[in-house]
């Protein structure tokens, strides 16, 4: 049984990530994590009120000896202390939360490779989504002059989505960075382009009633192709944040991005 604690249990995708490890056979949760809860024990909580599993709603009282792994879907603001915290303490983290900076996931993979601790950020659990992001950089060798247009809830933080932003990153891997659209263009309203990303453009959808959808656009002399990822329900992402969860011990360094785990 791997014991793992929950942050962020309190939002959305916190609360799917409790019922997906307490129905999974193999997971035990050990500890639930937010500083925004009151409760003391997740059985406080109706939907729990059979279950006995202490809340914390600060780091310094966590028992850190009985979690093996922390699954992470707190804030951007708060989860470079929290996944930072983890491996300072030899928990895994398994990190679904976006906003980190380049310079803080560096930081934080030397603090794993020092401590020989295995972990996982990945901009997106959806195995859909993964596949996007592996289609979109095959197809970037050949159509090298692409858009992305990225469509979340009106309630998430970050923009552009961590899903957006790494895919143009995979992108550019195989792309070299030019300029995209007419060269003496003007926004007639600032920021109607989109964010520049190596020359390719983001841009960033926040409407209520969506909940995670990615297009990548890519156009050539008489021809363009598009490349589409929904996810309708968070539970989608359950599946991936499992295969995270049951393979990660083996590593012994924190990885960006499921495809390294499948």
């Amino acid at each position: 049984m791997v014991k793992i604690l929950v942050a962020g249990f309190k939002g959305r995708m916190g609360h799917t990530t409790v019922e997906m490890v307490l129905d999974h056979p193999d997971f035990e949760l050990v500890g639930v994590y937010d500083p925004r809860s009151t409760e003391k024990n997740l059985n406080e909580i109706s939907e729990f009120s059979k279950l006995n599993v202490p809340a914390y709603h600060q780091l310094s009282n966590i028992d850190t000896q009985k979690v093996e792994v922390w699954i992470d879907f707190t804030s951007p603001k708060a989860v470079f202390e929290n996944v930072k915290f983890a491996l300072e303490h030899h928990i895994s983290p398994v990190v679904g939360t976006t906003g980190l900076k380049d310079e803080q996931v560096a930081q934080l993979q030397q603090i794993a490779k020092k401590n020989q601790v295995g972990g996982l950020i990945a901009p997106n659990f959806g195995i859909s989504a993964v596949l996007l992001m592996q289609f979109a950089k095959q197809a970037a060798k050949y159509l090298p002059d692409v858009e992305i247009i990225e469509m979340h809830h009106d309630n998430k933080l970050d923009a552009p989505s961590g899903t957006a932003l790494n895919t143009a990153k995979m992108i550019a891997e195989v792309r070299s960075e030019h300029y995209q659209g007419n060269p003496n263009e003007t926004e007639l309203l600032p920021g109607a382009r989109g964010a520049n990303y190596q020359g390719m453009r983001i841009h960033s959808v926040r409407l209520p009633g969506y909940v995670a959808h990615e297009q990548v656009l890519f156009g050539g002399p008489g021809e363009a192709l598009t490349i589409r990822q929904d996810s309708f329900d968070r539970s989608s992402f359950m599946s991936g944040v499992a295969v995270a969860v049951s393979k990660i011990s083996k590593q012994h360094e924190l990885l960006v991005g499921l495809e390294n785990l499948l």
